[in-house]
């Protein structure tokens, strides 16, 4: 589901089913990397949902809460572009989300 911050959407890059199928791969094959930048998006997606309530509340103000998810919604691109390009620089299987070879041998020998 797209985060709408106004009317600006920001057209995730990555379901949260997706992330999460990262950090585990990640987890796994002790690559920590990746998994920190889904993790962060995670969180970054929630903080902005949770600005985007606020906005809609009369007791707080809403100035505040919109320049927070707009800040947010600014580092969701950058960190989403970010995993993009780790992924790819990896050689991650952008199908299956699935580590390439080469990422769990290292592991393997570092062990």
């Amino acid at each position: 589901m797209p985060l709408q911050e106004g009317t600006r959407t920001l057209e995730q890059r990555f379901t949260t089913e997706q992330l999460a199928k990262i950090i585990d791969e990640a987890t796994i094959y002790m690559c920590a990397c990746p998994a920190q930048v889904a993790e962060q998006i995670i969180k970054l997606r929630d903080m902005v949902r949770y600005q985007e309530d606020c906005q809609t509340r009369q007791d707080t103000d809403s100035v505040v809460h919109r320049t927070i998810a707009t800040a947010g919604m600014r580092s969701l691109q950058i960190l989403e572009d970010c995993l993009d390009q780790v992924l790819e620089i990896e050689g991650w299987d952008r199908a299956t989300l699935k580590m390439p070879e080469g990422l769990r041998q290292r592991r393997d020998s570092a062990l």
